[in-house]
């Protein structure tokens, strides 16, 4: 997926995020927004996700070349972030079936599978209410990662995540994601280590 922004910014208020940002996201390629903790880094995927407006400029969105409309992004990415909420009276296999109705996943590769790589397969019977912090983050980039689509966003990818799944995020990455678009948002270079490319969002202020 490319995704190419024109002198983009967006406003709260009287309050300018960013402004005047030229960007440009190519197929196959990673990249981290980074800047301190409350700089706009999340408000810039978000914006990048479609999810949010933006207040001034132009979103450009492409696949094969053919450019999407913006109410249409959401078919074609899959995000993984704190604010984004599981369902939590499912289980594991459960709440990735009911994904995969919307989204589905790569091929090659079952449900039971995928719950093993993340290491919840001690729990996969187990609602997700009573998972801890850092299992629900294992489910939520699951569902992200191993989804069969050409753009990844990732905000604050490892939260709750402990030296083991910090481990388990850069191996799925690496082996599951190679072809993604894939775009990070973060100040924590854990999780973008990887990137080829990195954007300060306070060079947009």
């Amino acid at each position: 997926m490319r995704i190419n922004l024109f002198n983009a910014g967006k406003r709260f208020n009287r309050d300018w995020i960013f402004r005047k940002a030229d960007l440009t996201f190519l197929p196959g390629h990673t990249y981290a927004i980074t800047g301190s903790n409350g700089s706009g880094k999340s408000t810039l995927l978000q914006t990048v996700a479609g999810s949010m407006d933006i207040s001034e400029g132009k979103i450009d969105w492409q696949v094969n070349g053919a450019s999407v409309e913006a109410d249409n992004i959401y078919r074609y990415l899959t995000i993984a972030a704190p604010y984004v909420e599981v369902i939590e009276e499912m289980t594991a296999a459960e709440f990735l079936q009911f994904h995969r109705q919307f989204k589905p996943l790569l091929k090659g590769i079952s449900i039971t599978e995928i719950i093993n790589l993340v290491g919840l397969e001690k729990a996969a019977t187990k609602q997700i209410r009573y998972y801890s912090s850092g299992m629900k983050q294992r489910i939520k980039l699951a569902q992200a990662i191993f989804s069969d689509s050409p753009l990844l966003l990732l905000d604050e990818p490892c939260t709750n995540l402990d030296v083991s799944g910090f481990e388990l995020y850069q191996k799925l990455i690496l082996d599951y994601a190679a072809n993604k678009t894939i775009i990070v948002s973060s100040n924590d270079v854990n999780e973008f280590s990887f990137c080829e490319n990195v954007i300060n969002i306070m060079d947009y202020k």
